[in-house]
């Protein structure tokens, strides 16, 4: 049976159609648009307490047994440890690539998303925060552009998870102000996952769902206002 994968089209989200692609798996999508609030429907929220996208349904996860699961780092060692793919097998390389796949998590995805938020959606311009998470983004750059110019994956010689993570958000470098000739080892890794089939499949999902332009004072509620400090 399918995997259901509870999504929208977001870097986080895109990870986990990529891994999904990249291991074969069959899936169906269950669009949650954020920007109307669907993150906040009951059904949603009985697979994440957290109403954040991605969220997945395996009818057949351990022991045959449905699992759901949210968190798109914990979905990707999922699948990973589900096929015995795009995670090493020996303990060195698998730390490796958690260790990558951390780095993500705990910062190019917050990191950038900052940045997103203080220079394209924030209400009123705060200089502070955006030459801050603008300086970070340029680091975090730099941090990936030295280990990519010491092995050709994040996790060594082979593609792994690490880097299905990492991509979705280097993807698309000018929306950030990043030249990336400017990170040589960046631009390489980046170009060499962009060509794969299997990511150019799975950030095309809810593609057309893609957000273009400014959004309405609704959709700024729905995912920036107090509407998701209410109890539910």
């Amino acid at each position: 049976m399918p995997i259901e994968v509870w999504t929208w089209p977001t870097p986080n989200a895109h990870k986990v159609h990529i891994a999904l692609e990249e291991l074969g798996l069959p899936y169906t999508v269950v669009p949650v648009n954020i920007g109307a609030g669907e993150q906040f429907r009951p059904d949603f929220l009985a697979i994440t307490p957290n109403h954040r996208i991605p969220a997945i349904v395996d009818p057949e996860g351990p022991g045959g047994q449905r699992l759901t699961l949210f968190e798109s780092g914990a979905i990707l060692v999922y699948l990973a440890e589900k096929t015995g793919r795009l995670l090493p097998a020996d303990p060195a390389g698998r730390y490796r690539a958690l260790e990558w796949l951390m780095f993500q998590m705990g910062g190019v995805g917050p990191m950038f998303g900052q940045y997103g938020h203080f220079h394209a959606y924030a209400p009123e311009d705060v200089p502070y925060a955006k030459a801050r998470y603008a300086k970070e983004v340029q680091r975090l750059h730099r941090v990936l552009d030295k280990r990519l110019s010491e092995a050709a994956f994040l996790a060594g010689a082979e593609y792994s998870i690490a880097d299905i993570a990492t991509f979705p958000w280097v993807r698309n470098p000018e929306r950030r102000k990043i030249d990336l000739s400017e990170f040589p080892h960046v631009r390489r890794w980046h170009d060499a996952i962009a060509a794969r089939p299997a990511v150019q499949r799975g950030v095309h999902v809810l593609a057309a769902n893609q957000r273009v332009g400014g959004m309405t004072d609704q959709e700024r509620e729905n995912l920036f206002g107090n509407t998701q400090f209410q109890a539910r």
